[in-house]
């Protein structure tokens, strides 16, 4: 897809806030700081459109971005940092839960994690839950630009392996610096977006 118009809609937390034009949505989910913000941007061709912060646990809301008005992008909380309380995070998870159970508009998901370091418990959750919502998942490898090439295959079957990944699961390896995987990470949008169609 060509972006050209992009416009954040809304920051909602609750579904009575959810945008009603009924467009497919794609979410985003990943733990905080793995590079959520970076991908969306390189995405959707700008700098710095969805706010990149160097602290963690920014994102509070559902990040409704309107994609030339044919989907949404939206931007779940980072999950697994410390400094947010818990009672904080249990308020987020339930948002999350709400959105991902109950959202007839939602398509697929993309679960971003660091290509250069194991899944983490977290990670491993996240998918758990997304199998148990029965949502299409693309898993995204983030920062691969610091993986050596000769070592990318091997980070495949790490994350693939670590997070227990059923065969129909997507895994693409992503970098914001050099651009690898964008096209990838698109095509799968695109064919849910054309299933939708059809």
């Amino acid at each position: 897809m060509k972006v050209h118009n992009v416009d954040l809609t809304i920051s909602a937390v609750r579904p009575e806030q959810y945008p009603q034009e009924g467009y497919p949505e794609v979410a985003l989910s990943g733990r905080s700081n793995v590079g959520k913000s970076s991908l969306i941007n390189t995405l959707i061709n700008r700098n710095g459109y969805a706010r990149t912060s160097s602290q963690p646990g920014k994102t509070q809301t559902l990040n409704f971005y309107d994609i030339e008005s044919q989907l949404y992008f939206v931007d779940v909380p980072g999950y697994g940092y410390a400094k947010v309380s818990q009672k904080e995070r249990e308020k987020w998870g339930r948002m999350i839960e709400t959105y991902f159970a109950e959202r007839s508009e939602l398509r697929g998901v993309i679960s971003l994690v660091d290509a250069r370091h194991e899944p983490t418990q977290l990670d491993k959750q996240m998918i758990d839950f997304l199998h148990y919502y029965d949502l299409p998942i693309l898993v995204v490898g983030t920062k691969i630009d610091k993986v050596p090439k000769n070592k990318r295959n091997q980070r495949l079957s790490v994350i693939r392996k670590g997070l227990n990944l059923r065969p129909e699961d997507d895994v693409i390896l992503f970098s914001s610096v050099d651009k690898t995987g964008k096209e990838q990470v698109w095509e799968w949008i695109d064919q849910y977006l054309v299933q939708e169609e059809e």
